[in-house]
């Protein structure tokens, strides 16, 4: 089994190679990883995957048919039995490949493709034409349906997967929550609202700022909203963020802390978590793991992150593990947060449990691996696949 991905730095990507790479070591299979490196190699090496150094990342025409026949020799010298591809570029080289040597081609949609041109469309569609295209969310594969109508019926919804071991409320001892209070400035009196996630426009930082002057103006006091994320490069959105904090007195209300290392400490440090995009997001990761800590919700209705979270009227009041609000509504967003904010013990409770299921029923990491898996199993056994273009979360 050979994945094909550009390289291993940090993503989502990147992470579900390692992942299903570990999965098939754990079951005996070889796992095969061509890329070109990156931070991600010594794990995937520590968890029995094997490194393969490989120019994936090159979209060069000459040089990608150059890989077709590097990866044609690796196979042959390897006995792969199924690619995956992750990626548009290896994707052609490993279409390519597949077909020369008579072997099924796996693809995984970890987002969705920009592209109006024809030629973009045209080179989209590489990520349709597996012989099991991997969506990550039903929001992706009704994505791919709309773009490549062709791929109906070899479309397979498999949710990314979240380590449970690791976001376990029990699995984060005190001192790591006291730690990254600390380094954030937060006294212990103050809850916290977090949003994390990188500083770009369309993750909704500008909008939570706006929730949070108008809960301060309905009498809201010791909460403190951080947001936690690189700005890469984007000086004039984190000059534009600042200015708006001063503007709306926020300082010291309002705090940018920068990159977050340690998300499950994190995630329970937070009374509330918030996903405010503004444009869609492909899964929704974010407010999968802090499910996952027990920590309250609320997202934008938008996208595959409400495939996430449970709420009226997608399911009754008793059964919620968070709060959908329409993108851009400061009003609907400070409206939600003040309503977990407002949640008694019992409640808060209450939720988390039910929170903490719904990711174990959905989102696990076991269940990932395991469905990718046999999705392998059945290609290599020829056997038919029951795929499908919507899968729905089960509920509590």
């Amino acid at each position: 089994m050979l994945q094909i991905v550009p390289e291993l730095e940090a993503g989502g990507a990147e992470r579900t190679t390692v992942d299903i790479a570990a999965g098939l070591a754990a079951v005996g299979a070889r796992a095969l990883v061509a890329t070109e490196g990156g931070r991600l190699v010594g794990e995937l090496q520590a968890k029995g995957g094997v490194w393969i150094p490989f120019p994936a990342r090159t979209k060069n025409p000459l040089a990608m048919a150059l890989n077709v026949r590097r990866l044609i020799r690796i196979c042959l010298n390897d006995g792969v039995e199924i690619l995956h591809a992750r990626s548009r570029a290896p994707a052609w080289v490993a279409l390519a490949a597949a077909r020369a040597l008579k072997i099924p081609l796996v693809t995984t949609y970890h987002g969705s493709y920009a592209g109006r041109s024809a030629v973009k469309v045209m080179y989209n569609s590489v990520m349709a034409r597996g012989d099991v295209v991997i969506a990550n969310s039903i929001y992706t594969a009704d994505l791919i349906r709309a773009a490549h109508p062709v791929a109906n019926g070899r479309i397979r919804v498999v949710y990314r997967g979240t380590d449970l071991a690791q976001y376990s409320a029990s699995a984060v001892p005190p001192d790591r929550v006291e730690a990254l209070r600390k380094s954030w400035g937060v006294p212990p009196h103050e809850r916290i609202v977090l949003l994390a996630g990188r500083l770009t426009g369309w993750k909704g930082q500008t909008v939570l700022i706006d929730a949070a002057r108008k809960l301060l103006d309905r009498g809201l006091r010791d909460v403190a909203f951080v947001l936690a994320g690189d700005h890469q490069g984007r000086d004039g959105y984190v000059r534009e963020l600042d200015q708006q904090i001063e503007k709306l007195g926020l300082k010291g209300v309002v705090r940018r802390v920068g990159h977050c290392v340690d998300m499950p400490a994190a995630f329970l440090a937070a009374s509330v978590v918030t996903v405010p995009s503004t444009e869609p997001e492909a899964f929704g990761r974010v407010a999968v793991e802090a499910q996952a800590m027990g920590t309250c919700v609320v997202v934008s209705d938008l996208g595959a992150v409400p495939e996430t979270v449970l709420s009226p009227p997608q399911v009754p009041g008793s059964e919620r593990t968070g709060w959908h609000v329409p993108p851009g509504n400061a009003d609907a967003l400070a409206e939600a947060i003040g309503e977990a904010l407002d949640l008694g013990a019992t409640a808060l409770q209450g939720m988390a449990v039910r929170a903490r299921r719904h990711v174990e029923r959905n989102f696990s990491l076991e269940s990932m691996v395991n469905e990718t898996l046999d999705i392998y199993s059945a290609l290599i056994e020829r056997k038919p696949l029951e795929t499908a273009d919507t899968f729905a979360p089960q509920h509590p």
